[in-house]
C-alpha cells in the first residue's frame, strides 16, 4: 500500500482503518472535514482488488462528500466507508455488525448510510449497534428519487444557459448512461417534460424494458458516449470522463448522477476548451445527501422541493463564475465548496 501521508488525496482529518477477523471485515473509514458538521457518507462494499485501490477511492469520495455537502447548504462534513469484500458473497449479518461497531467506535463523528454494494435493509442491520447511521427511514425520504429530481433541476439550468431561459426539456434529447435508482428516476421525470431519450445499461431486460415503457432508443453503454444528443447523462460508475473519451462526446452540455465521473481534474479544463458545458458530479447529484438530511434533522419536507430545485440557481453561478474567469466548471464549484467551508457555516434549510 502507497503510504498514507503521502497518498495524492489525502487532505483529511483522520482516516481509520479496521480489522475483525472473526466476521472477516476490512474497512475504511476517512473523515475529510467536519467545520460545517459530522462526516456523512455511503458505506461502499467493493471486492477491491488492492488495500491501495480501497483507500484511493475512500479518500476521493469522502472529500467529494465535503464539498457536496458544502454547495449543498446541508450542515454536514464529508466522509466515506470502504468495506473491502463481495456483497454477494461476502455480507453476513456478523460482518454488517463488525462495521457498526466501527462507526459507534468513532463516537458520532462520522454518520454512514447506503452506497455501491450495500442497501437499506443492510443500514438497519449495522444501526442494531449504532445510532450513527442515516436513511433507514423510507417513509421519511427517498434518495434516489431526491437525486434525480435535483440532477433534473441541473440539467434544465444547462439547457437555459446554454439555449435561452426560456428554453423547456420538450424535445431535448438525452443520453442516460445506467438506467438504476438514479438513473431510472432521471428518465422518467425527463419523458415526463418531453425530452426524447437514448438509454443504456448493462442490464439488458431493465433497459430494454424501460425503453420500451418510454418510447426511448437503445445504445451499447460505450457507444451512448458518442451519442448525437443535446446532453450525455452519465449515471452509472465513476471515472468514464478522460482524455480519450471526451473526444467521442458529441453532447454540448455533461450532466449526471455518477460519482467520481471526472478520471481527474485536468479533464475539467480540456472538456471546457472544447466548449463541453459540464455539471460538476457532487453539485448535480447533491439531491440525495440534501434528502438525507431533511431525515436526519426531521426538517420540513415541504421545504426540500425548494432546496432541490436551488441547485440549479448554484450551477448557474458555477457556469457564470465559469465564463468570467476562465477556470473549468469543476474547479470553479471546488472554490465555492472550499469557500462555504472556511466560512464554517452555512444557511440552514
Amino acid at each position: 500500500m502507497d503510504d498514507l501521508f503521502h497518498h495524492a488525496d489525502f487532505r483529511h482529518e483522520s482516516v481509520h482503518f479496521f480489522r475483525d477477523r472473526p466476521s472477516g471485515l476490512k474497512a475504511i473509514i476517512a473523515i475529510h472535514n467536519t467545520r460545517l458538521g459530522p462526516a456523512i457518507g455511503g458505506c461502499r462494499m467493493r471486492p477491491y482488488e488492492s488495500t491501495s485501490a480501497a483507500l484511493s477511492d475512500v479518500l476521493r469520495l469522502s472529500q467529494s462528500m465535503t464539498y457536496k455537502c458544502a454547495i449543498g447548504g446541508i450542515p454536514f462534513g464529508g466522509g466515506k466507508a470502504i468495506v473491502v469484500a463481495d456483497p454477494a458473497r461476502d455480507k453476513t449479518i456478523e460482518l454488517l455488525h463488525a462495521f457498526g461497531n466501527a462507526v459507534e467506535s468513532l463516537n458520532g463523528r462520522y454518520i454512514t448510510s447506503f452506497d455501491m454494494g450495500t442497501t437499506m435493509d443492510d443500514v438497519r442491520t449495522i444501526g442494531d449497534v449504532t445510532a450513527h447511521v442515516g436513511g433507514i427511514d423510507a417513509a421519511s425520504g427517498n434518495a434516489s428519487a431526491s437525486t434525480a429530481q435535483g440532477l433534473l433541476a441541473c440539467i434544465n439550468a444547462s439547457i437555459r444557459y446554454l439555449r435561452g431561459a426560456e428554453k423547456s426539456l420538450h424535445g431535448i434529447r438525452v443520453a442516460i448512461q445506467g438506467v438504476g435508482n438514479v438513473g431510472g428516476r432521471l428518465a422518467r421525470l425527463l419523458s415526463a417534460q418531453g425530452a426524447r431519450l437514448v438509454l443504456a445499461d448493462v442490464d439488458q431486460q431493465l433497459v430494454s424494458s424501460m425503453a420500451e415503457e418510454l418510447g426511448a432508443d437503445l445504445a451499447d453503454t460505450e457507444e451512448i458516449t458518442s451519442a448525437n444528443v443535446d446532453v450525455f447523462s452519465p449515471c452509472a460508475l465513476g471515472g468514464i470522463l478522460d482524455e480519450e473519451s471526451i473526444t467521442r462526446i458529441r453532447a454540448p452540455i455533461i450532466a449526471g448522477g455518477a460519482n467520481n465521473q471526472l478520471a481527474s481534474s485536468s479533464v475539467g479544463k480540456e472538456l471546457k476548451d472544447r466548449g463541453v458545458l459540464y455539471a460538476p458530479d457532487y453539485l448535480a447529484n447533491a439531491g440525495g445527501i440534501i434528502d438525507l438530511h431533511y431525515q436526519l434533522n426531521r426538517a420540513p419536507r415541504e421545504n426540500l422541493q425548494a432546496h432541490l430545485h436551488g441547485l440549479g440557481d448554484i450551477l448557474r453561478r458555477v457556469y457564470e463564475r465559469s465564463d468570467e474567469t476562465g477556470l473549468a466548471t469543476n474547479v470553479v464549484a471546488d472554490e465555492i465548496a472550499e469557500e462555504v467551508v472556511l466560512r464554517g457555516r452555512i444557511d440552514s434549510a
